[in-house]
């Protein structure tokens, strides 16, 4: 029912917006726990047994973050009398909270349940989650003050390495989309104390590169390596375009996906992390390898030419491929304009 669908994505919204807008840590749980029944109906609409596991890993996961954020919350406020978001001092529910953010966006060690959960979505619901549920607790992210330091370098470095070693055997291209997630949320974690624009930055252009990718597949309703092997005959110019956009997301030079990387590089070099630096920088070439393994599959794979290899090219797409067109556009042409988009970030 299209009534139905329209108060769940209002409902989603509305639990971004209340915790964006919230100073207290209640409203900034309510805004959460909004978000988080808004998108179950979402996930487990298909009616299909997978569906309905992964709503249920989700569900669960969710509500075991959102009690530890609670209680942490409730924990700051019996030691130190306050509420306010920004006043998280006491060094215990700090590392509570930032463990529970971790959990709800699926940092590793905490991460488990994102590929699960992903690949018993389908693609619309999966760009939901993989995108949007990520605004909130970044937010928070943002807000909270981090006073364990070596947590949260630990977190993001252990992300970027499982991110990439996670994806290297998958077929299923949701289950490799959920091992990319985790890879870029590392990056942003790695950088988040020292520089918060950079995580910004970092996670609008992975928005930008992930909801294209998602767009290539849904366009080609394709779920697994061997169902895009089709797709050159289907859309030529759109396979052409696949390349880049995977070469983007594994932060290669000139495309836009190597502007954040390189940013975090240059800043975690700064703070005197040349180590950190090199191991996330070799962890990126894990994710790549996985990029290029979808790119192959699709490029340079030509299915049998039998008639259940032709059946799919004749099924054409009837989704609008603007919104595809101009996040491809983003996806691969924005690193000349590297500093102006700095200069419009906040500081």
């Amino acid at each position: 029912d299209p009534y139905i669908i329209a108060t769940l994505l209002f409902s989603l919204g509305l639990g971004t917006t209340t915790t964006f807008a919230s100073s207290h840590w209640l409203l900034a749980w309510m805004g959460l726990e909004i978000n988080t029944l808004a998108i179950i109906p979402l996930m487990a609409r298909n009616h299909h047994p997978r569906a309905v596991e992964a709503t249920t890993k989700y569900f669960l996961t969710q509500a075991t973050a959102a009690a530890v954020l609670l209680f942490a919350s409730v924990s700051n406020a019996w030691v130190t009398g306050q509420w306010d978001i920004s006043y998280m001092t006491h060094p215990l529910p700090n590392t509570l909270i930032i463990l529970a953010l971790s959990l709800k966006i699926g940092l590793a060690p905490l991460h488990t349940w994102m590929p699960e959960v992903l690949q018993g979505l389908d693609l619309t619901t999966g760009l939901i989650l993989s995108t949007w549920q990520k605004l909130a607790p970044f937010y928070l992210f943002l807000q909270v003050a981090p006073m364990n330091h070596t947590l949260l370098i630990v977190l993001g470095l252990f992300s970027t390495l499982v991110g990439g070693w996670g994806g290297l055997n998958q077929t299923q291209l949701r289950k490799i989309l959920a091992y990319s997630s985790i890879a870029h949320l590392g990056w942003m974690i790695l950088v988040l104390q020292f520089s918060p624009r950079l995580t910004l930055l970092a996670l609008l252009t992975y928005f930008v590169m992930t909801f294209s990718l998602f767009m290539v597949f849904k366009f080609n309703n394709s779920t697994t390596l061997n169902s895009l092997t089709t797709s050159w005959a289907k859309a030529p110019a759109l396979t052409a375009m696949l390349p880049l956009i995977l070469l983007s997301l594994g932060g290669l030079p000139p495309l836009t996906g190597f502007l954040p990387k390189w940013m975090i590089l240059l800043e975690l070099t700064k703070q005197s992390l040349a180590l950190i630096a090199t191991l996330a920088a070799l962890s990126a070439l894990l994710s790549l390898f996985f990029y290029l393994r979808v790119s192959y599959a699709m490029t340079l794979t030509i299915s049998p030419n039998n008639t259940t290899g032709t059946l799919p090219w004749r099924l054409n797409s009837h989704l609008p491929s603007t919104p595809l067109a101009l996040a491809a556009s983003l996806t691969t042409c924005l690193l000349p304009i590297a500093p102006a988009t700095m200069a419009l970030l906040p500081l």
